[in-house]
């Protein structure tokens, strides 16, 4: 996907997770509804291998920071979208109407970029990843 001369906008809407999680990061733009998570390894199975122990869930849960506001603050993901009163499930039209615009907004920033340019720019923030904020 690094080739494609084209704007990349991914969202998770739910669970982002195990080998489509790469897929997903290699977005020009990744956002994540606030109550969704991202992770390359589920919990149960996070812990079972760590601690052979899948019980241990809750605290594999909290070392693999799989928040949306724990991606953005790692700089996995780009933005964050918000969900109406308790989550996208307690109103389908507004939660879809947050994602379409905000999907929209990227799609017109980013069609502006020339094509290798985008691809640049996709390479050089994949590679970022993971790195310290200092180090960037």
């Amino acid at each position: 996907m690094f080739g494609l001369p084209v704007p990349i906008v991914a969202v998770i809407i739910g669970e982002g997770g195990s080998g489509g999680a790469i897929g997903i990061g290699v977005g020009d733009r990744v956002m994540m509804m606030e109550h969704s998570y991202y992770s390359v390894i589920a919990p149960e199975s996070c812990a079972a291998i760590l601690w052979r122990d899948s019980s241990l869930n809750r605290e594999a849960a909290a070392a693999l920071k799989l928040t949306a506001q724990d991606a953005l603050e790692l700089g996995v993901i780009d933005s964050i979208i918000p969900e109406p009163g308790e989550g996208a499930h307690t109103d389908y039209e507004q939660a879809a109407e947050f994602v379409k615009d905000t999907v929209v907004a990227a799609i017109t920033q980013l069609k502006q970029t020339a094509p290798a340019e985008l691809m640049t720019a996709r390479y050089e923030k994949f590679r970022r990843m993971g790195q310290p904020k200092d180090q960037q």
